[in-house]
């Protein structure tokens, strides 16, 4: 494996940068634009990601048109808001039924346009402006973007009857359909985006993960999902790999990669691999950035914590039993903990005497390892691919009654999205809980605001038309007031980084949105609370200072800091947390 040098590589006109929240793609988006800038050549660099810091980055203020960057001649940076543009393309697509339909199937229309497929859509829309503008490509030798499509948004936009008017048709009503609504005047320049991508002569797709398992099963995914597509030409840059261990901390961080390295997914161990070594310095400013492919350097971060006291997972318990909690959803994107931090609470709520049933969606079901079914907990494994499939049967033997094999096929793709996964497993999650009412529920997956508002529009919508297609079962009917209760409790996980952060604090946003109060987030895998003495991690943990110190903000002190660990958990270790 050899290190990541774009100066050194055969790179097309167009790269594409994907990967899971917080692998550092932004950064090294950012490496590649600066690194090929500075041997001359004309360069665009184009963020589309919601959690885009680009203009902390170069620290200018960046438009969607594109700003030259001084210090870097060859250099112009554009920085797309997706969120913005999902929202002028939401009320673009409502705009002429104000005054037509009756508020509530506005209403849910609104929300049918709220989610993260839609935003995607939007992101498409925008960046396909700088993949066919004729001057574009005559003035810039490589575009280059941060983000890049999923595979759900390249199969709708293949789909005929994605182009139609969808949104009046939807036959479950609780998910992601009407994106394309009203796009047909675009088909063709959506069409030459998508051909573009799939051109390994003008198209590298660089997929870019951390050496962890999660991040790298991400990664496959993404890879498998376009390369049916035909976005064949790919690459992946692992970033962040730790090379120094000479302290117990540091040499259990450093096994722990070699762990997930030895157990990369078979189709990612076919594509050119490099990586990128750890850095302990913050990736900000052009200095920063022009050294991230060269060479590491200590941090520089001054902040210190703001927080009198870190709080640990009792001072969390204590309040959740102070305050009579019935309902425990631990909240977060995946990979930031949150099964071990459900787990954690189920364990020390049945160390206070309580009895606890603890929910899981965690695939390989580890808990069973590491926690025993006595002292008052007891479990269940919700099958998240049987939940989904057993719903996309139901909603499509009813759009089978009523549609045509086109519009069926939409269907079909529309229960791809992760909203639709969501509905699903929330359906079983309600059971648990409806059944489990003489016990504290503990639940390891929360729905998002989104889905929560879907669900709640959705029955509002049909009781407006009578319409009993998708139909929602009483249990999570009964649910969805309950969630907004004193009795459940919402909590957010997180990492100390900036992108799971910006992603937590949007999730917290959505939350708000379906009036869900939350109050604690667990800062999960602080490197800064296991006091390592290695030079590097303990340079680099300091540049969790600012973020620990954020959430603190955000949370007016209701936080949590729970310090890195290996993955081998025991039940004292929870108890421990």
């Amino acid at each position: 494996m050899i290190q990541f040098k774009p100066n050194k590589i055969n790179l097309t006109k167009y790269m594409f940068f994907t990967g899971k929240g917080g692998v550092g793609k932004t950064s090294i988006a950012c490496a590649t634009a600066i690194s090929l800038a500075d041997i001359g050549k004309k360069v665009l660099l184009v963020s589309t990601d919601p959690a885009s810091n680009l203009q902390d980055v170069f620290s200018t203020t960046l438009t969607n048109k594109g700003v030259p960057i001084e210090g870097i001649p060859n250099l112009v940076v554009a920085n797309l808001d997706p969120v913005q543009a999902a929202f002028d393309y939401k009320e673009s697509v409502i705009a002429p039924y104000r005054g037509k339909l009756p508020e509530v199937v506005l209403k849910n229309m609104e929300e049918q346009l709220s989610g993260s497929c839609t935003v995607e859509i939007a992101a498409f829309n925008e960046f396909t402006k700088f993949i066919t503008d004729d001057e574009i490509n005559v003035t810039y030798e490589h575009i280059l973007f941060d983000t890049a499509p999923t595979g759900h948004t390249l199969r709708m936009l293949q789909l005929p009857s994605a182009w139609s008017n969808f949104i009046s048709e939807s036959t479950h009503g609780a998910s992601c359909l009407g994106q394309l609504s009203g796009l047909e005047a675009k088909k063709t320049k959506y069409k030459e985006a998508v051909e573009t991508l799939a051109d390994k002569n003008k198209t590298t797709l660089v997929l870019v993960s951390r050496p962890d398992i999660t991040p790298l099963e991400e990664a496959e995914r993404s890879s498998r999902e376009l390369l049916e597509l035909g976005v064949k030409n790919q690459m992946l840059v692992l970033n962040g790999i730790f090379e120094s261990p000479d302290d117990e901390i540091s040499k259990s961080f450093y096994h722990k990669q070699q762990v997930a390295l030895e157990s990369i997914p078979n189709e990612l161990k076919k594509l050119e691999i490099t990586y990128v070594p750890l850095r302990s310095y913050n990736i900000t400013g052009i200095e920063n950035l022009r050294l991230l492919l060269i060479e590491n350097r200590d941090s520089n971060v001054k902040e210190e914590i703001k927080s009198k006291e870190m709080k640990n997972l009792s001072a969390l318990i204590d309040d959740l039993i102070e305050t009579n909690k019935k309902v425990i959803f631990t909240m977060g994107k995946g990979g930031v903990g949150k099964t071990t931090i459900a787990a954690a609470i189920a364990m020390q709520l049945a160390k206070r005497g309580k009895s606890v049933h603890l929910t899981t969606t965690d695939p390989a079901a580890h808990l069973k390892f590491v926690i025993n079914e006595s002292s008052g907990i007891t479990m269940s494994h919700i099958d998240e691919k049987k939940e989904l499939e057993r719903y996309k049967n139901e909603v499509l033997s009813k759009a089978r009654e009523i549609m045509s094999e086109d519009d069926i096929a939409y269907i079909e793709e529309d229960l791809k999205s992760p909203c639709t996964q969501e509905i699903a497993v929330f359906r079983s999650f309600a059971e648990i809980v409806e059944r489990a009412s003489n016990e504290i529920v503990v639940i390891d997956t929360a729905p998002t605001g989104h889905t929560l508002l879907l669900l709640d529009s959705t029955q509002s919508y049909h009781k407006e038309v009578k319409r009993t297609q998708g139909d929602i079962p009483e249990s999570v009917k009964n649910l969805l007031p309950r969630l907004k209760s004193e009795e459940t409790e919402v909590i957010i996980v997180t990492l100390p980084e900036t992108t799971p952060v910006y992603e937590a604090m949007r999730l917290e946003e959505d939350l708000n949105r379906a009036e869900i109060a939350t109050k604690w987030w667990v800062v999960n895998s602080s490197m800064l609370s296991t006091a390592t003495t290695n030079r590097l991690l303990s340079s680099k943990s300091k540049n969790e200072i600012p973020w620990i110190n954020k959430v603190n903000q955000i949370t007016q002190g209701n936080m949590v800091v729970i310090p890195w660990k290996s993955v081998e958990i025991k039940n004292n270790e929870l108890l421990e947390l």
